[in-house]
């Protein structure tokens, strides 16, 4: 014979485990919330120390050369042509140069790397941004150009020394459009002579970091054709 006692026993013995499988079940079936990309950052608090570490101990622009750049790669002060805008830069793709243009009639000159192949994008642009320790993201063209080598950072990647745009970028615009297209530091020194971008126009970034305080928002930059536009023109 059942008492009561016994009843309520059984009772919640035969109802607790259908309860419990229906709160299992809607926790595995309630939807996950996506969690959103984290964007890049770049604390100021860094930039100093980041400053240092890739600028070499008794840093001279001349004569400093731990990269092992040819010896005409490293900055040099040069006269200028007549006619240039003091404040513009020139970048000469050919030899791999960029000249920026000062009052006294000279010109700075620092050896860089340019875009391989069709990439590089001649003309003449406005430099609307200036950047210390930028973030960056690859651009959509780049990631579905080459998505083994970018997808990855397709959320973006924080400033810092092994950020693809280095110690400081350039912004060109053409008008109030953005043409992706920068001037910034780069941390594979040793690909400055050479072709090896995805568009933009690489510097070492100590020399970078020389520059950038001496050029202002509203310059004009020249990119000048390869010898490859030259040629297809001449």
């Amino acid at each position: 014979m059942f008492n009561r006692r016994h009843f309520i026993i059984t009772t919640a013995a035969l109802f607790s485990q259908p309860v419990a499988g229906v709160a299992l079940e809607q926790e595995q079936t309630a939807p996950i919330e996506p969690i959103a990309p984290r964007a890049p950052v770049s604390p100021r608090s860094n930039w100093a120390s980041w400053d240092a570490r890739v600028t070499p101990q008794n840093y001279d622009p001349f004569t400093s050369n731990p990269w092992g750049l040819h010896p005409r790669f490293l900055p040099t002060l040069v006269e200028a042509n007549d006619g240039l805008i003091p404040g513009d830069i020139h970048v000469d793709a050919i030899a791999r140069y960029l000249y920026h243009i000062r009052n006294d009639g000279m010109a700075m000159r620092y050896g860089v790397a340019i875009a391989r192949g069709n990439l590089y994008e001649p003309g003449t642009y406005n430099i609307r941004r200036k950047v210390r320790w930028p973030t960056w993201r690859p651009t959509d063209a780049m990631i579905e150009r080459d998505p083994a080598s970018f997808e990855r950072f397709k959320d973006g990647v924080d400033g810092g020394p092994s950020n693809p745009l280095g110690s400081r970028a350039l912004y060109l615009y053409e008008g109030n459009r953005d043409t992706y297209l920068r001037i910034h530091g780069t941390p594979s020194p040793r690909s400055i002579g050479g072709r090896a971008s995805s568009g933009c126009v690489r510097m070492v970034m100590a020399h970078i970091i020389g520059l950038y305080d001496q050029v202002a928002t509203g310059s004009t930059a020249v990119l000048y054709p390869t010898e490859d536009g030259i040629t297809a023109r001449s």
